[in-house]
């Protein structure tokens, strides 16, 4: 049976890493999901040093400088960037990744308001579906 394989950049998103950082090696075949796993569950000591201090992924950025992806863009943050330029930049705090920031902790307040309210709607169906199948069902056997 053979194992299946997925193309370097596939793997790179899977262990969160910047492909263009990783070892020709690794960008130049394909990568097979035990050798994915094996990755993961024991990782070489080029990905530790890729994890820790990047260059990082523009999601890995985004998320370590508390902002959206579309904020990079925004911010101009064009590139991947090494956990010493992201430490940098939380330090120096611009004015734009400040106003970003407290930007994106609206927009995560009212995404969990949105879900909080459809989760409620949805528990209000639910609880009514059931109320109207146990009274059709008191309906439909009268001698109870």
């Amino acid at each position: 049976m053979s194992s299946q394989s997925m193309k370097p950049a596939t793997a790179a998103k899977k262990l969160d890493v910047y492909l263009p950082a990783t070892p020709a090696e690794f960008r130049e075949g394909l990568i097979t999901r035990t050798a994915l796993e094996a990755l993961q569950a024991d990782p070489p000591q080029w990905l530790r040093d890729l994890r820790a201090n990047g260059p990082h992924p523009k999601n890995l950025v985004a998320g370590k400088l508390g902002i959206s992806n579309s904020a990079l863009v925004r911010g101009e943050i064009t590139e991947a960037l090494t956990t010493e330029q992201i430490n940098a930049l939380l330090e120096e705090m611009p004015e734009w990744l400040a106003a970003e920031r407290a930007l994106h902790v609206e927009v995560l307040r009212e995404e969990r308001r949105v879900r909080s309210l459809h989760g409620d709607r949805r528990r209000a169906r639910e609880q009514a579906e059931a109320e109207a199948a146990a009274e059709s069902d008191v309906e439909a056997d009268p001698a109870e």
